[in-house]
């Protein structure tokens, strides 16, 4: 017989409990958890969420491709459409649609480009060294879009494969036909040579010129330093002899004045001569009319000095001698 007392109802209670709190984790605090979830549940939720996700990306497919179709060309460009690769025509400008995926169009730029040549190393024909600075301004003809693309890939490769070694080549070319002096006095001409050089590089291929433009001309220093030296020298030159024409001027100035003042003399002089001869024929004349009139009428030499006798004797006589109109009276 125990001696514990004993509890109506004890084991069936445990076993209650036990049933109620089957499948009923408790936490470390003290709380209840939920419940595992259903994997069907799951599996339902999952294929709706990839359901949209497969939707959103038809959808931006679908927008993409729509907006993929058109294309537009601007007004200085020509639109090469590739389909798979191979060229099917050329777009024109303005809006155009294409084949989503499989059309492809690739723009050809028909503006015109300015290409500057900056200090290209050349060569004068008397062997001087300059540096050459000009600008090609250029474009690509219209009809010739497709075989840019064919052969160069567009106007990039056209540049550099065919215009910058052929426009080299041909300045080089030209600036070498010129001395350093006519390159430098003959500018335009060089300018005019070097496009008409340029154009026939380029006359086989698809590209248009527009212009040429020489902008500098840059030789060493050491011939610049000779260059100068010679314009000084040619200007003491010019001095000089600008110096010697005034000096010859003024000598010939001094030879005309004189052979003025020489004849001025030999003028005057004839002129005095003259005048002489002219006062000795006319007394010469007069004394052989008075000796005419002597002859003629003796009684003339009395009467003249009668008439230029003032009235006064002579103070002063030789012995013997006579009056001088009691003579003309006694030889009456």
């Amino acid at each position: 017989m125990s001696s514990r007392p004993h509890r109506a109802g004890s084991g069936t209670s445990a076993r209650a409990r036990q049933r109620a709190t089957r499948g009923i984790k408790v936490s470390v605090r003290g709380g209840a958890q939920a419940p595992p979830p259903d994997p069907h549940k799951d599996a339902t939720g999952m294929n709706r969420i990839l359901l949209s996700v497969a939707a959103a990306v038809a959808a931006l497919l679908g927008l993409s491709a729509l907006l993929g179709s058109w294309y537009t060309i601007d007004e200085r460009e020509r639109g090469v459409i590739l389909r798979n690769g191979k060229v099917t025509g050329i777009a024109t400008p303005g809006l155009g649609f294409k084949l989503p995926l499989v059309d492809k169009v690739v723009e050809v730029s028909l503006e015109t480009f300015k290409t500057r040549f900056e200090r290209t190393p050349s060569y004068s024909a008397d062997q001087q060294t300059a540096e050459l600075t000009f600008s090609l301004n250029w474009r690509t003809s219209e009809s010739a879009v497709v075989d840019v693309y064919r052969q160069f890939g567009g106007v990039t490769g056209l540049s550099e494969r065919i215009v910058l070694p052929r426009v080299l080549e041909a300045s080089k070319t030209v600036f070498g036909r010129n001395t350093a002096v006519t390159a430098i006095q003959n500018r335009a001409a060089l300018n005019a040579a070097i496009e008409d050089a340029v154009r026939a590089a380029l006359k086989d291929t698809p590209v248009i010129v527009e212009g040429v433009q020489v902008e500098n001309i840059d030789f060493s220093d050491a011939y610049e330093r000779s260059v100068e030296q010679r314009m000084l020298a040619e200007v003491e030159v010019q001095r000089i002899r600008q110096n010697a024409e005034r000096e010859k001027v003024n000598a010939e100035i001094t030879v005309t004045q004189a052979e003025a003042q020489a004849r001025a003399k030999l003028a005057a002089a004839r002129a005095e001569a003259d005048a002489i001869k002219l006062r000795g024929d006319a007394e010469a004349t007069a004394i052989r009319a008075r000796g005419e009139a002597l002859r003629d009428n003796p009684a003339l030499v009395g009467l003249v000095q009668a008439e230029r006798w003032d009235g006064r004797l002579p103070t002063t006589m030789v012995p013997g001698s006579a009056l001088p109109m009691l003579a003309l009276g006694g030889s009456r």
